[in-house]
């Protein structure tokens, strides 16, 4: 199933929300490619990337607690520049909130306070019967190049 539904699964292993949501994608039956981004890191770039894919601006996963926290570093002044916080997201990769994931049906951040429902149901329901779009769609080289720091996806076909 990885290769016909290719998931990439932007992870932070200490976050249960994330955990929880990668076991059940996992027990769906998909193999996830998980990207430990806090031992990776984030580029500029890649998160553009994931932020047109997904249809919104840095303020749409920036998290709001953690060390440092967003509040400490004057990230919540509605007067913050995106791009003052997605310079933070770069130096300070825990500002992310999480999970990511990257699917042929849409990118998404799959947390209960963004989507008012258990994401991660949903995201193991939904995937690859096409019915968790929320922003454009993009492809295994959207995925690829999101992770090598790459942005096809101002490139990549709007979904219905």
């Amino acid at each position: 199933m990885p290769d016909a539904f290719p998931i990439t699964f932007y992870h932070n292993p200490d976050c249960g929300t994330s955990r929880n949501a990668l076991l059940m994608v996992q027990a769906a039956g998909y193999a996830p490619d998980v990207v430990e981004y806090r031992v990776t890191g984030w580029t500029r770039s890649q998160l553009e990337c994931l932020l047109a894919a997904m249809g919104t601006g840095p303020r749409a996963i920036l998290r709001d607690k953690g060390t440092p926290g967003a509040a400490e570093l004057g990230l919540l002044d509605p007067a913050t520049s995106d791009d003052a916080i997605l310079a933070a997201m770069v130096t300070h990769p825990i500002l992310v909130n999480r999970p990511i994931v990257v699917t042929p049906q849409g990118t998404r951040l799959c947390r209960p306070s963004v989507s008012g429902a258990d994401p991660a149901r949903s995201l193991a329901g939904n995937l690859h019967q096409g019915r968790w779009r929320s922003g454009p769609a993009v492809t295994v080289a959207t995925t690829q190049a999101a992770r090598s720091g790459g942005c096809p996806a101002r490139r990549a076909v709007r979904s219905p």
